[in-house]
């Protein structure tokens, strides 16, 4: 009796262990990042804080395979972890990562853009006049859970945990207002 109790517990351990590193049925992406990346090591939290360094926009990356609530990828022969920190109820790991892989090379579009815009995506920056596609080609997707639509009329990004930085929206669905603290809005508003 003994025995089967240990097997059992064992069997049940190795059988928690598998589920913290899965490839479930959903393809394995390749293409481009969406977006600047920002990342701290090899982790890059949808938390995408804008003060950390960057992976930019059109980067080649390849998802190799599904974790829980990450994915790890190859990014330009590095590899990285794509880490859902906080989105986790609002949308699968799968759908999230699917926004930032995306099989057109954005950098096709960013060169379309004008010159004061293109230069300040590649800072990683924002300007008013600045559609969403742009903003989120520039500081990526705000946080599902703190952003569940975007058609909301603000958006909240942060720098650090506790720097909050707020893209307020006109009619027409281009940047009407960045509000920040003011250390840390010349850091975010991209200046020509």
């Amino acid at each position: 009796m003994k025995t089967g109790l240990t097997v059992l517990a064992a069997t049940l351990a190795l059988g928690a262990c598998k589920t913290l590193e899965t490839t479930p049925a959903a393809p394995l992406q390749q293409g481009y990042t969406c977006c600047n990346l920002h990342h701290e090591g090899d982790w890059i939290s949808d938390s995408n804080y804008a003060g950390l360094p960057m992976v930019p926009a059109g980067t080649p990356v390849k998802v190799l395979s599904y974790g829980r609530y990450r994915a790890h990828v190859d990014m330009n022969g590095k590899p990285f972890r794509l880490g859902q920190d906080y989105g986790r109820e609002q949308e699968s790991t799968e759908k999230w990562v699917s926004k930032l892989v995306v099989t057109e090379d954005p950098k096709l579009k960013l060169a379309s853009y004008p010159k004061a815009v293109q230069e300040a995506i590649k800072a990683g920056q924002l300007m008013k006049g600045m559609t969403k596609e742009q903003v989120i080609m520039s500081v990526g997707y705000p946080l599902t859970n703190e952003n569940p639509s975007l058609d909301a009329p603000i958006w909240r990004y942060w720098r650090s945990s506790f720097d909050e930085y707020q893209v307020e929206w006109d009619k027409q669905g281009r940047v009407k207002n960045i509000a920040a603290h003011p250390m840390s809005l010349p850091l975010i508003e991209y200046k020509k």
